[in-house]
């Protein structure tokens, strides 16, 4: 008998709590905003083909808002500014739309809306404080509707009032804007019935995830996060009370039968986290399923997933099935997650052409498929058991990269997979329940970790996270000298605990992650705690009146996620913002000549590496600096041909001085590229590429992965050199190589 590759794909949709614990008040927008363009459509789509099948996960702490914004209960600053008549608008109100109010993905979300890109590109050029002073009351009506409008899934612009208002252009009044905070309302209120009719129906399996989306493992010990990094440095105070995981698991396990009437059967745990502790909780609630990550399964069989330089895994029978845990509280299956496919359509399709991109991840499936029968021991050219891929992911935030929030992609894919009967579209339950789990993992063995390479680091570790978890552990200690406090007697101190335990905050705080409103983050922590102690009658810790850290612009530093830049020389500030970032000149003191590159930004996703060059303002190549730049790679670890740098009067010193594998030479001033790679006897030889340069403001470049011939997971480290007519002129940065590794 022979199988179809069945593929589970997983949204998980989630928002932490923005609603204060002291003022009631909604502080940010992304439930109502996301409500209007993520969670609907994504279903309703899916509806269209109905041999599809797929699992999404509503996280509770989402539930709960969406249901306030539905009833009315929910303000927030942007919807409060949005129904104040521009005539009423105060000045801070005012500066607060100029800064928050483009909030949005240009490309996708601005730039489509000839009215919108205008005032964008006014807050660009001239700056906040023109706009303040200049703009009257139409530009304020314009720009409070414009940012509700454009965040409208594409999916319902044939609705005639939004299609109305898609064309009306300018001039909005409140009237316009009060008719689209009502249509924000009523696309909020389809989303659980969708859901709930869709897995009625059979289509979709819709998964929950421990109450306020805390990080189970280290509610539990925060001592788990050494698991994956043994000399981590941990909070002063540790934090143990693994009584908190029933609590989560049972809020969401009632709050998910009351708003779907059936039982949950799979668990999407907060961050894809887990470990030996939890286990025994989540069977005993009653959960059948949890996934994780390929890095935590690689962790636990002590196995490293090894690709090849299409990215697909060398050892498929390992990832693409489902493991049995055994507790005594019961069996759990667990999948764990492709991440590169994942990341692939989380990171990466956006910036590709749709159909190209859904025909690429259904090649990549077509890969998988080949390569596991091929380690197949009969001689079937069909798959001889059922296999099982999951690719799961944030099921929002990717779309504002898509074009038309994914439409086009998601149609082709959907497209092409219902066409063919060798891949199977399933529900993990529906999986789980026709297949029995063929493999048992020790459930003492499950390694700690999460998605993010296995460990914890992105929420404890850091000083300022470690602080924050300080501060979580003396309200926990403190609640706990007050049993008078139930979570009967005393609601609000536990909600405010719930709150405060979400991992959301410490993914924000200290290094890592950083946006626009980490100190709004950082204050609704506080606020959650703050609520806690004044709930109790108990006195207010100092700490907690005051920032965890300084909020300012992040300046130097390694990239903080996948880029996709527009190559076109504009160095779009949207486009970068994610990337890595080195200042150059004047870094290298009196003593040293300032460089005319200013700084320097890469980074990359799984089809390019990028790198962008500013210049000193006025500074022309070949006439105030030189007019060729060279880039310079090799792969750490690797065994080949490397070669020294085929320029003349190059310094003996290090890293110049160091042999690399590819060249990349660049001529500024006529546009020339070309691309070497090094071969024996310390010699270079010209390659084809499909390199792209743009120079215009700054230098934009994008090196194809695809012309290098490198395997996932290689480290690289490169290094930038000026040149006039092959002669070597500076190298930068300074005394060191920009580290990358290959997705």
């Amino acid at each position: 008998m022979s199988y179809p590759l069945h593929v589970a794909f997983i949204w998980h949709q989630h928002q932490p709590l923005y609603k204060s614990c002291l003022t009631g008040e909604y502080r940010l927008p992304w439930v109502r905003l996301h409500g209007v363009k993520d969670y609907l459509d994504l279903v309703l789509l899916l509806e269209k083909y109905p041999k599809l099948h797929q699992t999404v996960n509503l996280v509770p702490s989402l539930i709960l808002q969406i249901e306030d914004y539905v009833a009315g209960k929910a303000i927030d600053p942007y919807l409060a500014a949005t129904l104040t008549p521009t005539e009423q608008l105060t000045r801070e109100q005012k500066e607060f739309a100029i800064q928050h109010f483009f909030d949005a993905q240009h490309h996708t979300l601005i730039d489509p809306h000839p009215r919108y890109s205008e005032l964008y590109a006014q807050r660009l050029d001239k700056g906040e404080a023109w706009c303040l002073e200049n703009w009257d009351q139409n530009d304020y009506g314009d720009l409070l509707a414009w940012h509700n409008v454009a965040w409208i899934d594409p999916l319902f612009w044939d609705d005639p009032d939004i299609a109305r208002w898609l064309t009306q252009d300018r001039n909005f009044t409140l009237s316009d804007r009060q008719g689209i905070i009502e249509k924000h309302r009523q696309i909020l209120s389809r989303i659980l019935p969708q859901h709930r009719k869709m897995q009625e129906n059979g289509q979709l399996e819709v998964t929950t995830t421990p109450y306020t989306h805390p990080i189970l493992p280290l509610l539990a010990d925060t001592q788990a996060g050494r698991v994956a990094v043994p000399l981590m440095q941990l909070p002063k105070k540790r934090f143990q009370w693994a009584e908190d995981i029933p609590r989560h698991l049972d809020k969401a396990w009632d709050m998910y039968k009351d708003r779907f009437g059936c039982e949950p059967r799979g668990l999407w745990p907060s961050e894809q986290s887990v470990s030996p502790a939890i286990l025994p909780y989540v069977a005993d609630r009653g959960f059948q399923w949890l996934c994780s990550d390929e890095a935590t399964l690689g962790w636990t069989l002590k196995h490293f997933f090894h690709r090849n330089e299409y990215g697909t895994v060398c050892e498929p029978e390992l990832m693409y099935q489902p493991y049995r845990l055994e507790t005594p509280q019961g069996d759990l299956a667990i999948v764990f997650r492709d991440h590169r496919l994942s990341d692939l359509v989380g990171f990466t399709y956006s910036a590709m052409e749709p159909k190209a991109a859904a025909t690429d991840l259904i090649g990549h499936l077509d890969a998988i498929s080949q390569s596991l029968i091929d380690r197949q021991e009969g001689e079937s050219t069909g798959l001889e058991k059922p296999w099982l891929v999951t690719i799961a992911l944030d099921g929002e935030n990717c779309w504002e990269f898509y074009q038309k929030d994914g439409i086009p992609f998601l149609e082709s894919l959907y497209g092409q997979l219902s066409d063919r009967d060798d891949i199977r579209l399933v529900t993990v339950s529906e999986y789980i329940d026709e297949y029995p789990v063929r493999e048992s993992l020790p459930a003492e063995k499950l390694h700690s970790g999460s998605w993010v390479d296995g460990s914890f680091t992105t929420w404890i570790g850091d000083p300022v996270k470690n602080r924050a978890w300080d501060l979580l552990t003396d309200a926990r200690q403190t609640l706990a000298h007050h049993p008078e406090a139930t979570e009967t007697a005393n609601p609000t101190a536990w909600e405010a605990l719930y709150a405060a335990e979400g991992s959301d905050w410490f993914w924000w705080f200290g290094e890592g992650h950083s946006s626009n409103q980490d100190a709004m983050f950082d204050e609704l922590f506080r606020e959650h705690l703050f609520a806690l102690y004044k709930s109790l009658n108990e006195t207010v810790p100092e700490a907690l009146l005051h920032p965890l850290e300084r909020h300012e612009n992040k300046h130097d530093g390694r990239p903080r996620n996948f880029i996709h830049p527009v190559i076109n020389g504009l160095g779009d500030e949207q486009d970068w913002d994610q990337a890595g970032r080195v200042t150059v000149a004047g870094a290298r003191g009196t003593m040293h000549r300032s460089s005319p590159i200013q700084r320097l930004w890469y980074g990359l996703d799984h089809l390019n590496f990028y790198f962008r060059f500013d210049f000193q303002g006025g500074k022309q190549p070949g006439v105030d600096f030189p007019p060729e730049l060279h880039l310079f790679w090799y792969y750490p670890g690797q065994t080949m041909h490397n070669s020294p740098l085929p320029l003349a009067d190059v310094p003996n010193v290090a890293p110049a001085n160091y042999y690399f594998h590819h060249h990349l030479g660049i001529h500024l001033t006529n546009g020339a590229t070309w691309l070497e790679e090094a071969a024996d006897s310390h010699q270079w030889h010209g390659r084809s590429h499909q390199v792209q340069m743009g120079l215009q403001q700054c230098l934009e470049v994008a090196v194809p992965w695809s012309n290098l011939h490198v395997q996932p997971d290689w480290p690289l480290e490169v290094l930038a050199v000026l040149a006039t007519d092959g002669h070597f002129v500076e190298y930068l940065p300074e005394d060191t190589l920009i580290p990358l590794r290959v997705p």
